[in-house]
């Protein structure tokens, strides 16, 4: 096996801390991506059940209010992670149906 000689040191060591410096500042600004989450970047969910007259935009009026993980968010927002976390392609619900909510 033919050894490697590094021919320009300040190169190498220059490259060396460039590759750390991108390191260090992927796990600083994308820390999701360093967690262990399922598919929509969340990991705890209560689970509610659909009584009747309860829409999406009734259910997400409601979370917006009174569950802290939606503070600040669009209703309209927080219908589309609603679908998205419950697999739904469109807005129809159905009485008993369980859906999924995001909680902190």
């Amino acid at each position: 096996m033919k050894k490697m000689k590094i021919v320009n040191v300040k190169k190498f060591v220059r490259s060396i801390a460039i590759l750390i410096g991108i390191v260090i500042a992927i796990i600083l600004f994308f820390p999701k991506a360093t967690l262990s989450h399922n598919e929509n970047g969340h990991s705890n969910y209560e689970n509610i059940s659909v009584a009747q007259g309860d829409t999406l935009w009734s259910i997400a009026s409601y979370q917006q209010e009174n569950n802290p993980y939606y503070t600040e968010k669009d209703v309209r927002d927080i219908i589309l992670e609603l679908k998205k976390v419950n697999q739904l392609n469109n807005s129809d619900l159905q009485v008993g149906q369980t859906i999924k909510v995001p909680v902190l």
